[in-house]
């Protein structure tokens, strides 16, 4: 096959393929075409008669020998996850030894239709992933709760995208059926949700991991004053009960033996994500006698041991954060040997990151965890992001990792919407794919193109500046997320500082602020009604709000900078910003519910008011 060396078929489509050799000529599909698989095809090939109507082709079933497209089993194909593409003048062929890799030829052939019409470039592709476990990580438990409507179309977008696993991570969202305390007002998902999402997962190939705080960020189920006595150290940081359970408390275990029994056997995967991270309070309360005596690292490491103990009961490989083990490196060598340790780390400099090599030094399968950097903002830190995921990508592949898990966390309610860490949720699947295929330059143009359909040069601009920081000087903070946190009440009219980086803004010009707020009020974002489902729709509001969240903020920190410097400010403008926020907080609430169970929203939106009526006092 002659090669054109422009490798156009590799620069049109977002998630890059491993070989791929092109012609000059080209494939014009027909109008009418004939689709040919197994059985076990029928929900890609659902998805690729989908994609061909949008692409003007009218699409049917038929047999092999009048097939336009045919998906076919060849054992010559190596890898459940590998295919091969070809495409000939007159058909177009995918063959692949396992359902899995049939499903991932089908996605990138839909990404060239997406990209290229009904005419499609003369081409073989031979592809397989850099990575088995190529996962995604949800906060589903600091404020946003999804439906299962839209975890559902969320699971297709990542399987397009070629990941492989999804955890939700849950500290009290779940009913649980013995302890009905935890959960309530959080709007917890149902042993029902969770199966029927299990189940569309595995129609997509998917693996549905479950994951469960089991010893550190407990705070909302050792807050309830029925389990307040389970806290390691009562009162610390402002919850009743502490954020930690007390390791050396049987009661502890007992509890965990309770919830693991209702939640663990929901999920068919062999994998078990137990958490383990941040037990901030060890050794520092209740256990402090017994972690004087071994050691803090010991005293975790004992009841990690328990927690591994009820994981095989289960019949589970047990996973675990690896930031305690590796503050106690001298604990590694005595963690069993299935013990998979996720390695996270959200900065492209992390400490953690190079230290990788330890785990598996010690023989322990290793997940690097990077992040989307789209918490604690409302439109992602976008460059950061993709620098911390590449970065760990490539410390992955030098270690031999088992799997890259890309997070996404929602520290302080959750106001960070889904839609601006698709971006960085769609690079992450791109590195876990093919990382050394990855080209950064051009990637944000081709994701708005391949996710939304849109061409536009404006809204990939848009996504850029939401994606982008009000320049500051601060010397502690990097990320500077005071647009996200500046929603706190004043204090005494003063500056309430060093709340999650609220002492960034003094380091903030005042025309600095004007001019980011006035560039995202003139942002231009595609029609949602022009979307090709209700799911990309809803995104695109979940874009609107965030950009209207960050231009509020400008505008409120424009009035706290003027208060903290003993000023007053100007009553026009103080009305202004007070009507800027009451139509925000009408807004938050209907795109929130767009996708989301109600949860925390009314904490959300009794901040706002409290808000409102503060401006009250310059009037």
């Amino acid at each position: 096959m002659p090669v054109n060396k422009g490798n156009t078929v590799d620069n049109d489509i977002l998630i890059p393929v491993r070989k791929f050799a092109q012609c000059t000529a080209v494939c014009r599909l027909p109008k009418s075409a004939v689709l040919c698989g197994t059985k076990a095809d029928s929900v890609p090939l659902k998805q690729l008669a989908d994609e061909l109507k949008t692409a003007g082709v009218d699409a049917r079933s038929g047999s092999k020998g009048a097939a336009t497209i045919s998906v076919t089993r060849e054992k010559g194909v190596d890898g459940a996850e590998a295919y091969r593409l070809e495409i000939s003048p007159g058909r177009i062929d995918i063959a692949a030894s396992a359902d899995a890799g049939a499903y991932y030829g089908v996605q990138t052939l839909r990404e060239m239709i997406r990209a290229h019409g009904r005419t499609l470039p003369v081409c073989r592709i031979d592809d397989a992933p850099d990575f088995p476990r190529r996962g995604y990580y949800l906060d589903c438990s600091r404020g946003r709760v999804p439906t299962l409507e839209r975890l559902k179309a969320l699971v297709e977008l990542l399987a397009h995208w070629k990941i492989n696993e999804v955890q939700l991570y849950i500290e009290n969202v779940f009913t649980f059926r013995k302890h009905p305390l935890i959960g309530r007002g959080y709007s917890p998902f149902t042993p029902a949700e969770l199966l029927a999402l299990q189940d569309h997962c595995e129609k997509h190939h998917v693996r549905f991991v479950g994951s469960l705080s089991s010893f550190g960020h407990m705070e909302k189920i050792l807050q309830i004053p029925k389990y307040q006595h389970l806290g390691e150290l009562q009162g610390h940081q402002g919850y009743p009960g502490g954020t930690t359970l007390c390791p050396t408390d049987p009661g502890s275990i007992k509890l965990l033996g309770d919830l693991y029994g209702e939640f663990v056997p929901l999920f068919k995967a062999a994998d078990f994500n137990i958490c383990g991270d941040e037990p901030w309070e060890l050794g520092k309360g209740r256990g402090k006698r017994r972690a004087d005596k071994i050691g803090v690292g010991r005293v975790y490491l004992e009841f990690l041991l328990k927690i591994h103990r009820l994981c095989r009961k289960y019949g589970k490989r047990m996973n675990a954060w690896a930031d305690i083990v590796l503050d106690h490196p001298e604990l590694l060598g005595e963690l069993p040997r299935d013990v998979v340790m996720l390695n996270w780390d959200y900065d492209p400099d992390g400490r953690r990151i190079p230290r990788s090599h330890e785990i598996t030094d010690a023989g322990l399968p290793l997940v690097v965890c990077p992040g989307t950097n789209a918490w604690n903002t409302h439109g992602c830190r976008l460059k950061m992001g993709m620098e911390n995921i590449a970065v760990f990508a490539r410390e992955g592949m030098r270690r031999g990792a088992e799997g890259m898990l890309n997070t996404d966390w929602g520290d302080n309610g959750h106001r960070n919407m889904l839609a601006v860490s698709l971006h960085n949720i769609a690079y992450g699947a791109a590195q876990s794919w093919h990382g050394r295929g990855v080209r950064d330059e051009g990637f944000t143009s081709r994701f708005c193109a391949q996710t939304f359909g849109v061409r536009s040069a404006a809204f990939a601009q848009a996504i850029r500046t939401l994606g982008s920081r009000v320049p500051h000087h601060s010397p502690t903070h990097r990320s500077g997320n005071f647009l996200y946190e500046c929603f706190v009440p004043m204090v005494d009219w003063g500056w309430n500082a060093y709340q999650g980086g609220l002492d960034t803004l003094p380091f903030v010009d005042d025309a600095d602020l004007k001019r980011h707020g006035a560039a995202l009020g003139k942002l231009r974002w595609p029609d949602g009604r022009l979307m090709r489902s209700r799911f990309l729709a809803g995104m695109i509001e979940e874009f609107k709000i965030a950009a209207e969240l960050d231009a509020l903020a400008c505008s409120r920190c424009r009035v706290m900078k003027r208060v903290v410097a003993g000023g007053s400010p100007r009553a026009a403008d103080v009305r202004a910003v007070l009507e800027q926020t009451r139509e925000t907080a009408a807004d938050l609430r209907r795109v929130w519910l767009l996708g989301n169970k109600p949860s925390l929203l009314r904490r959300h939106l009794d901040g706002l008011d409290f808000v409102v009526k503060e401006y009250g006092k310059f009037l």
